[in-house]
């Protein structure tokens, strides 16, 4: 993405965040979708190829905003289903979710959300439609749709303005709300520490919304900075990271660490690889309480040149 390109996408999102302007039709994802069966034998594969394409098409045809997205200023994400059971109709499995977002003056993207969904249950004809219904849950599985592209969406908005995504968290709050009546799998507070309700719960309870925070700062204030002032950008990235402390200091098992790590651990290991030792142990002793089962990698964030041994 050039940076007038970027500019025009920063520019046009805090319009949106501003105003009633109304803008014409254009789809906002650029969503890849696999569905993996390798694990269904036995059976009329066809089905599967149907599903891939129709979710392929509902979330790159349905307009989620009233915002305007050139065809190269969509939102890139990807949506990788493993099917482990398949009886008729009903389809058991889990999903790889991951939502990837441009660095400003560079050609590098960082990734806002690399999450497995493993409470995956839902119903499927083949062929048959997949309607958009923002007020009411036509199927669990364009229930889950709808949840994750909303997510897409206010991830990528709360990257670029201070709680911008907070529509798109609210629509998503609505779906899990509906959802949660229905009795389907991976939608009801506390069953699971790290379901759809509990995504949902990282973002918005007092607790730990304060990683949205951290999502605005580390982006916007940090990696959008560092092409520009490598130091300034750092800084600013090291700082956000005490939101993470924040975090585990009140909601230790709260899947937005989880989260943070599965998105973050592998780039911080490039973004303080010219970090001066002080910042490095800074982040390095933040880190190693939270996350004391990945020495391996926090071990590179304090000396990069393991990662090559």
């Amino acid at each position: 993405m050039s940076n007038n390109k970027f500019i025009i996408r920063l520019a046009m999102l805090a319009i949106l965040l501003l105003s009633n302007i109304f803008y014409a039709h254009s789809q906002e994802l650029n969503c890849t979708v696999e569905i993996n069966s390798s694990q269904i034998e036995g059976t009329d594969k066809s089905v599967f190829t149907t599903l891939q394409e129709s979710i392929t098409e509902y979330f790159n045809t349905t307009k989620w905003t009233n915002a305007q997205f050139s065809a190269n200023e969509k939102i890139e994400c990807r949506f990788f289903m493993t099917i482990k059971e398949y009886d008729g109709e009903k389809f058991t499995g889990d999903i790889q979710v991951q939502l990837s977002r441009p660095v400003y003056n560079s050609n590098y993207t960082t990734t806002l959300l690399n999450f497995k969904d493993t409470k995956v249950e839902f119903t499927y004809q083949e062929n048959e439609p997949l309607i958009f219904n923002e007020n009411a849950m036509e199927s669990n599985l364009t229930a889950i749709l709808n949840f994750y592209a909303y997510m897409f969406l206010a991830l990528d908005f709360d990257s670029f303005s201070p709680n911008g995504g907070q529509p798109y968290y609210d629509k998503a709050a609505s779906i899990v709300q509906m959802a949660q009546s229905s009795g389907e799998v991976g939608w009801k507070a506390f069953e699971d520490t790290k379901n759809r309700s509990a995504v949902l719960s990282a973002y918005t309870d007092g607790n730990t919304k304060g990683i949205r925070t951290l999502i605005y700062n580390y982006h916007r204030k940090g990696l959008d900075e560092m092409a520009t002032s490598p130091d300034k950008g750092r800084a600013a990235i090291t700082e956000s990271l005490n939101e993470i402390k924040k975090i585990y200091d009140v909601a230790p098992m709260s899947v937005a660490l989880s989260m943070f790590k599965d998105a973050k651990l592998d780039e911080l290991v490039n973004v303080y690889s010219k970090a001066g030792s002080t910042e490095k142990d800074q982040v390095y002793e933040l880190l190693k309480p939270i996350y004391p089962t990945e020495s391996s990698r926090l071990n590179q964030i304090k000396d990069p040149e393991t990662a090559n041994k």
